[in-house]
């Protein structure tokens, strides 16, 4: 950072910043002295060794001092002033470390240089005794590939070691001894590498003591924890073991782990331990006494085979990765019986023989405040319910037993713990395992310290786990002592509904996480643990990471270790420490000090640390926010040069901020203390410093209220209704949630004193949105509480809870008056975290003050500073409106309000005071209005009706028009005035209301907005809104939803209408009404003067089944009329026909799913009149018709065999007809024999249908008109080419506007179609085939999107084709019709067409070919070169059929095929099972059986590329690229496309047979038929019939005596040669 950089008020204080005092630890008087020769550079941080000392200043610079034996010279190797490491210089350093006797610095660039000491590998050189000069290492993860440096953060060195954190998180090491953590006991290790057992946790800082390793990790999102491992990763033996022990169970999960010890290379020959199934049978378990990372596991075996599963009692979980409780399984004894005597036979025995030393006195009774915080190793709280589920699924086992155990008053809880608690001690003499001898003295030291670690276990609580957060759970569980001690209660809560587990520690939150400290951690210890200093209340040292169960859920945020102990430093202000405490270091004098304690500091609470080698320092607040610096450990008195050596009860002040400023940093280290202090100048450092300070204990505070207030409230029983604990739960989760925020802030303020404290890095400017809304979101849910009447609920049954703890109450809510009540209380109490942001908001405002008024920190501190007020008024006016609601329910209990109260609803105003009144209201009646911030009540005697305000209207009323103080609400469904008592009265309901709506519609309240500028009169609310709305009263609309844009209480533009029945309305509306074009489940269509008119679909019937009746066609006033289709799901019938006024009335055609076919006419919805009927075996029946499927009249009915009969019949269908007339036999007299009676029927009935039935032209008028209109046309052909040229623009336009919204709806194809549309193609002079061809590309693309009139067209015409041609409707008799239909189609669309391009020639008219297209063609049979000679002049023929197939019949053809198909399956069956035949013939035998000349036949085909001879086997080689091709006709759509593959086909067999011939020749019919004929054979195509008679009813008239007419013919010559084909 650059001088010119930073403000004036930093220029002005950088030299009182940082400044360095140093002292001789240990001394009696502290008199710190300013360390010379730093020439007012601003230091930034320290580090000390045991006799020397790092300096890192503002500019990166290091300085060492003290002694410094690697240095050369002599005069620098005793440094008692500053000097510059030089090698430095120039690599910008941001941390410095210390070890014993050597050091570590890291650059920007998260390189790491280490220099001093090297005789254990420490500076990570190998070889080399000392490192004089820093020296750059490099680590690198040899699991990437290629190898990356990996950047460092942080360092930390203890005697032999160092440890570095990287930029990922992780842990790498080097030096010597088990502290590193790695997987090795070859020492040194100068290759730094990664401590793989914390990989993939996110380690947040790191600590070395002399021979031990801290590590501070976060805590895993609940969803990541790993499965609960059975047994222990290292040794194998299961982790929780239960034993059935006589009359209980003993559940064990102490598993201590015997490789959690490292045994010394250099002693072999020791055994090291015996195996568990040895253990009981007497074996003695040895171990190395070597000092060095090893302990005995265990003087003796008895307290091995103690417990079941042959594990220690000294560790706490030890080979568990993250010690998750496992499930219980089989104890790994082979002889269960065995070990359950001998454990009888050792219980007895310790209890008979000694009952009352086994209960060990701790030295001093801790007070029972402590005792409550001592932590004792327990297992998380995850853990613990997995060991309470456990004990529950015991007791159930143990079932009758336990509870008759349980009623008998069983064991007491001492008794059971007595016989856990044998001490070692004891055991050990018993068994004659212990050494006396020289080491007796060290092995007594040794003792007292196991003895401590066995009474660490045995202090232990099995209450509520949910309740206790973890506060450390039982280790050991008999079960009739747990039920006997908490049984009533345990039950109770376990019976107790589920609903009352809400989480008081937050869930993980990301965003705060990310950008705060967090709270939610766990300590991890390794390395030597002989004092303790692990914490795992044992003194065995751990080669491995462990982590410390006992500080789980403490909130840890910075550990220190010293020479052999250790200190934890939590959010809450607290010191936890433990390891050796010979010099009082720990800061009390608890014993064990293998678990962490809390140490006994005063002051205000601890917010930094650091640890010595014998003692230890504390940095506390005391009065006036200023920093204490407090000392535990030895004291040096000097009196008459006699020095005797004390130590220290309880840390002591030994400086305070007065003698020499604003204490920022404390480093403790061997022989000296080092502080770094700042100068307050201009109160900038005394307020930053006020400001973390008061965050602090405004955490403790918070933390307070929450563990000893909303725990037990949670806890409470009968707390009314389940909307109240919802509302009590929330409020729980959302005060956690600020609660840890403020906890988090609080560290980050810390750290942020220890660093260059500028103010525009403080979380509470930088991150301001998340103060913000934590805070409003808890207020919302405070005040909902508050609003319904929570806190008053709370008071009955949380009142003896109350007069417990009058005090702590009184304490906590800062309430000193006699009497209280407690609502009073809890309201105070949970209102009390918003006076907190007039705090930050006058600590911003000082912090401002000492900066220039024109710097940008004075700004920004300026804003946040009134952003934070502005919230704090916003708040509490919050809470007033909430208390004035809750006013307002206890004022006018009953029914009616009681279901208007809801937690979110607020009073704005209500009319009790008489100052509004209906106008024209009754005498006696009485009106109340009430408003509330989301609806208006009108209240009646013992009727209201709510008006929700995002549908209400309000306007003032004029004078003139009489109604003096007159207010018009207008809503959906009701218009009334509201008269006031007076013109204020007036203004004060208009405003109220105005500002209410607009606030409803707004949604949440925009504090900022009228926070910042008091109460500024907003602009009214919106004419026009959108709203959603359900309709109470009108009877069209009655219970329908409408969600949509209103305008002044109508519905008005785009918007959603669903009825209850499940009909639907999307679309426009017009004041109120269905207007235009809307699709909807039940009608979709146009709508004029909110009738349907015009063409339209209605579903109809069941809307729930997947096919409800249909209609499509015509509507004109809300009523069917003209031409429609009518799908009669229910009676499997379609109508296809005339309409009028809702009935069939005209021409029409039925068919049913039985395969009746009636054709002709219909009079009122009944078939009446001539008419044709077929049934499906070709019986036909031609007459008079009087009823549905009933004869009546003169007719002719025909069989299938050609017989008719001709006279009078009268009868319904199906079911017995009479008949009067004459039997006549045509065929007995007719020279027809040979031909098929199926045929002739045929022919008769395509003769004789649709003449009855509604010519193509008149269907679907509508369809078309609609299109017309759309182009601004009255009637089809009538109207101005450019005005529908503009209308096609307009709708494009508008379209793609409406879909800019929604991007989804068009794909990116979508979208340039719609651009490409927007060219007209243009047409100067003569009309030649490109541009032909350009109109046939415009109308493929205006085909393709249906925002285009042609498109919409055909989108619908495909719709209707579709509707009528699938279902029933896929009947053979139908073929004709269709095929009429589409041809109808082409004429009508092509009228459309020309309109839109008057320059293209009418139908049939040809485009002369410029004279380059005509050259080079050779004619297929002549030879010659093709002049096109079929039609009359060479040209291009323009068709409807060329022009509009190719759009219109891809689209038809899945229905139109499927009725070719049907209509020709007896024809094809035939011509199929002839295929079939023919084709098991070999090439060579079914071209000579077709009479193909021998010189046509292939000599050599090619077969999977290489050519072979044509032998009499070969099969299916022979012309196979012309049957490949005519296969193709299948994958095409158009006739012409259809007759370009015959076409293809024809040029392959001629190419095949050229290659053959070797020379040009000319075919004839005869010689060319048998070859195709043989094509065809082997194509085998299936439905060759249907694409036959397609092709014939389709393709260009023009091109029926061309050359693909002739090929065609030839084709269809072929398919009737198979059919007919004579096999021999």
């Amino acid at each position: 950072m650059d001088s010119q950089e930073r403000s004036s008020e930093e220029a002005e204080g950088a030299k009182e910043r940082g400044l360095v005092y140093v002292w001789k630890a240990g001394s009696f008087s502290v008199t710190p002295e300013r360390l010379p020769g730093l020439s007012g550079k601003t230091v930034l941080q320290a580090a000390l060794g045991i006799h020397h000392g790092l300096l890192l200043t503002e500019g990166g610079e290091v300085y060492s001092f003290g002694k410094l034996p690697w240095r050369s010279g002599p005069e620098e190797s005793c440094a008692n002033s500053p000097v510059l490491e030089n090698a430095l210089l120039g690599h910008h350093v941001i941390t410095v470390a210390a070890g014993s006797f050597h050091n570590g610095a890291v650059t920007e660039s998260g390189v790491v240089y280490m220099w001093g000491n090297n005789s254990a590998g420490q500076c990570a050189v190998a070889d080399q005794p000392c490192v004089p000069e820093p020296q750059p290492i490099s680590i690198s993860d040899s699991e990437t590939s290629p190898l990356l440096s990996v950047r460092i953060l942080q360092l930390a060195c203890g005697e032999e070691h160092t440890l570095a954190l990287s930029l990922s998180r992780e842990i790498w090491a080097w030096g010597s001894g088990c502290q590193l953590g790695l997987i090795t006991t070859t020492f040194p290790v100068t290759k730094p590498q990664k401590v793989e057992h914390l990989a993939g946790r996110v380690v947040l800082q790191i600590a070395c003591g002399a021979y031990h390793s801290l590590a501070l990790v976060q805590c895993l999102p609940v969803q990541e924890m790993k499965p609960i491992p059975e047994r222990c990763n290292h040794c194998s033996q299961l982790l929780i073991t239960m034993m059935d022990k006589e009359d209980h169970v003993i559940i064990s999960d102490s598993h201590c782990c015997p490789l959690g010890v490292a045994l010394s290379d250099s002693q072999p020959e020791n055994p090291i331990f015996c195996s568990p199934l040895e253990t009981p049978k007497g074996k003695s378990v040895t171990g190395s006494q070597s000092e060095d990372c090893q302990k005995p596991l265990v003087e003796g075996h008895r307290l091995v085979a103690l417990e079941s599963d042959g594990a220690g009692v000294l560790s706490s979980n030890d080979g568990q990765e993250d010690g998750e409780i496992p499930t219980p399984g089989n104890i790994p004894y082979p002889d269960k019986k065995e070990v359950k005597e001998y454990l009888i036979s050792l219980s007895d025995h310790s209890l008979n023989e000694s009952p009352e030393k086994n209960i060990c006195t701790e030295p001093e009774q801790p007070s029972q405040e402590e005792q409550l915080s001592a932590c004792i190793p327990g297992p998380p709280g995850t853990s613990t319910s997995a060991l309470n589920s456990l004990v529950a699924s015991c007791a159930s086992a143990v079932g009758v037993r336990v509870a008759a155990t349980y009623e008998a008053g069983a064991l007491s809880l001492k008794k059971v713990m007595n016989f856990y608690g044998t001490p070692s001690s004891e055991l050990g003499s018993q068994s004659g395992g212990s050494s006396p001898g020289p080491e007796a003295l060290k092995d007594t030291r040794e003792e007292q310290v196991k003895l401590e670690s066995m009474q660490g276990k045995k202090s232990s609580s099995l209450v509520d786990i949910r309740e206790e957060e973890s506060e450390g759970g039982s280790r050991r569980l008999s079960l009739p002592g747990l039920l006997s001690q908490v049984s009533p209660r345990l039950l109770r809560k376990v019976g107790r509904a589920k609903m009352r587990t809400v989480a008081l520690t937050p869930t993980y939150s990301g965003e705060a996480d990310a950008l705060l400290p967090s709270l939610r951690t766990e300590v991890w210890s390794w390395g030597k643990g002989k004092e303790g200093q692990l914490g795992h209340g044992d003194v065995l040292p751990r080669l491995q990471p462990l982590c410390v169960k006992s500080l789980d859920g403490k909130e840890v945020i910075h550990l220190s270790a010293g020479g052999q102990h250790s200190l934890a430093l939590t959010a809450k202000s607290q010191v936890y420490s433990w390891g050796s405490n010979i010099c009082g270091q720990l800061g009390h004098l608890n014993s064990p000090t293998t678990v962490p304690r809390l140490a006994k500091v005063c002051g205000d609470g601890v917010w930094s640390t650091a640890a010595g080698l014998d003692y230890s320092l504390f940095l506390a607040d005391e009065q006036d926010f200023q920093p204490g610096l407090y000392y535990s450990g030895q004291e040096t008195t000097s009196e008459k040069n006699s020095y005797e050596n004390s130590y220290t009860k309880i840390p002591v002040l030994s400086l305070s901020c007065r003698e020499i400023g604003y204490i920022s940093n404390v480093i403790a280290g061997g022989d000296n203390c080092l502080v770094l202090v700042d100068k307050n100048v201009m109160g900038y450092i005394a307020s930053l410093h006020e400001l973390s300070s008061t965050e602090r204990r405004f955490y403790f505070k918070l933390s307070e209220i929450k563990s000893q207030v909303l725990r037990p409230l949670l806890g409470l029983d009968n707390l009314g209704n389940a909307n109240a604990i919802q509302l009590l739960q929330e409020m729980a989760s959302r005060f956690s949630k600020l609660c840890y925020l403020i906890g988090q802030h609080g560290a980050s303020l810390s750290s942020f004193l220890h660093g260059v404290k500028e103010a525009r890095s403080l979380a509470i400017l930088k991150h301001s949105s998340l103060f913000l809304d934590s805070y409003t979101e808890y207020c919302t849910s405070v005040t909902n509480f508050l609003v319904m009447g929570g806190f008053m609920l709370l008071a009955k049954p949380a009142i003896d809870f109350l007069s417990k703890n009058q005090e702590l109450l009184q304490k906590l809510s800062e309430k000193n008056e006699e009497n209280l009540q407690l609502v009073e209380v809890l309201n105070a109490l949970f209102f009390m975290p918003f006076g907190r942001l007039h705090n930050y908001a006058r600590t911003l405002l000082k912090l401002a003050t000492c900066f220039e008024v024109a710097s940008p920190e004075y700004q920004k501190l300026q804003d946040s500073s009134s952003c934070y007020e502005s919230l704090a008024v916003h708040l509490s006016r919050k809470r007033k409106e909430a208390e004035y609601t809750l006013g307002f329910w206890k004022t006018f209990p009953g029914k009616m309000t009681d279901s208007l109260r809801k937690p979110e609803r607020r009073l704005i105003c209500e009319s009790s005071n008489r100052g509004l009144s209906l106008q024209h209201a009754g005498r006696f009646s009485v009106n109340w209005f009430i408003l509330f911030n989301d609806a208006l009540v009108h209240a009646q005697f013992s009727t209201h009706h709510i008006f929700p305000l995002s549908t209400l209207w309000v306007e003032a009323l004029s004078e003139e028009s009489g109604n003096v103080n007159g207010l018009k609400i207008t809503t959906p469904e009701e218009q009334f005035v509201l008269v006031s008592s007076t013109p204020q009265e007036k203004t004060k309901w208009l405003r109220a209301i105005s500002q209410a709506v607009d606030q409803a519609l707004k949604g949440t309240s925009d504090w900022i907005l009228y926070g910042a500028g008091g109460n500024v009169q907003r602009q009214e609310p919106p004419i026009s809104r959108s709203a959603k709305y359900t309709f109470y009263k009108d009877p069209r609309f009655k219970d329908a939803v409408y969600d949509g844009r209103w305008l002044s209480g109508k519905p008005h533009g785009r918007g959603i209408l669903k009825w209850a029945d499940g009909r639907m309305y999307s679309g426009t509306f017009r004041t109120g009404l269905e207007d235009g074009y809307a699709t909807g489940e039940v009608y979709e269509g146009c709508f004029q003067d909110n009738m349907r008119h015009g063409h339209g679909l209605l579903r109809s019937g069941k809307l729930t089944s997947s096919s409800p009746s249909m209609f499509i066609g015509q509507w004109t006033m809300d009523k069917k009329s003209g031409y429609g289709v009518f799908d009669d799901i229910t009676r499997g019938e379609k109508y296809m026909g005339m309409w009028q006024d809702d009935l069939c009335q005209g021409n029409g055609v039925v068919v049913t799913q039985f395969g009746l076919y009636y054709e002709g006419a219909f009079s009122t919805n009944k078939m009446m009149g001539t008419g044709i009927l077929l049934s499906e075996d070709d019986t036909v029946y031609e007459g008079e018709f009087s009823d549905n499927w009933t004869l009546s009249g003169k007719g002719t009915l025909t069989l299938p065999n050609g017989d008719y009969i001709e006279g009078l019949f009268s009868g319904e269908w199906g079911s017995g007809i009479k008949i009067t007339g004459t039997y006549f036999k045509p065929s007995l007299y007719e020279n027809e024999k040979d031909k098929p009676k199926a045929l002739l029927a045929g022919h008769f009935i395509r003769r004789k249908l649709g003449i009855l039935a509604v010519p193509a032209d008149e269907k679907w008028k509508a369809v078309f008109e609609q299109c017309w209109n759309q182009l601004g046309c009255e009637s089809p052909g009538q109207g101005d080419r450019w005005k529908a040229w503009d209308n096609i623009a307009v709708a494009l336009t508008t379209n793609r506007r409406q879909h800019k919204d929604s991007p989804e709806l068009l794909s990116r194809s979508h979208t340039q179609t719609l651009e490409s549309l927007e060219f007209i193609p243009q047409h100067i002079g003569a009309f030649t085939l490109e541009k032909y061809e350009n109109i046939k590309k415009y109308l493929i693309k205006a085909c393709d999107t249906p925002l285009h009139p042609l498109g919409k067209l055909v989108e619908t015409l495909v719709a209707v084709y579709r509707m009528t041609y699938v279902g029933v409707g896929a009947n053979r008799r139908l073929l004709q019709e269709a095929v009429r239909e589409i041809k109808s189609y082409l004429k009508r669309i092509f009228q459309l067409v020309r309109f839109l391009f008057p320059d293209l020639p009418e139908e049939g008219s040809t485009i002369p070919f410029l004279s380059t297209e005509t050259m080079g063609r050779r004619s297929f049979c002549s030879g010659k070169s093709d002049s096109r000679s079929e039609s009359p002049e060479p040209g291009y023929v323009v068709t409807s059929f060329g022009l509009l197939l190719p759009v219109l019949l891809p689209r038809l053809y899945p229905p139109l095929f499927m009725l070719y198909a049907l209509d020709n399956e007896r024809e094809e069956d035939i011509y199929w099972e002839c295929v079939l035949r023919l084709n098991k013939q070999t090439d060579v035998a079914l071209l000579s059986f077709l009479g193909v000349q021998v010189k046509f036949w292939p000599g050599t085909v090619s077969i999977l590329g290489e050519s072979r001879k044509v032998s009499p086997n070969t099969k299916d080689a022979c012309f196979a690229s012309a049957v490949e091709c005519l296969q193709q006709i299948s994958t095409t759509f158009t006739p012409a496309d259809k007759l370009k593959v015959i076409q293809q086909t024809f040029e392959e067999i001629s190419q095949n047979v050229l290659e053959t011939l070797q020379e040009d020749f000319l075919w004839s019919m005869d010689d060319l038929f048998p070859v195709f004929l043989y094509v065809v054979l082997r194509a085998r195509i299936r439905n060759l019939g249907s694409e036959v008679h397609l092709i014939e009813d389709l393709m260009d008239p023009y091109l029926q005596h061309g050359e693909q007419g002739i090929m065609f013919t030839t084709l269809k010559a072929c398919y009737y040669q198979i059919q007919h084909e004579k096999l021999t």
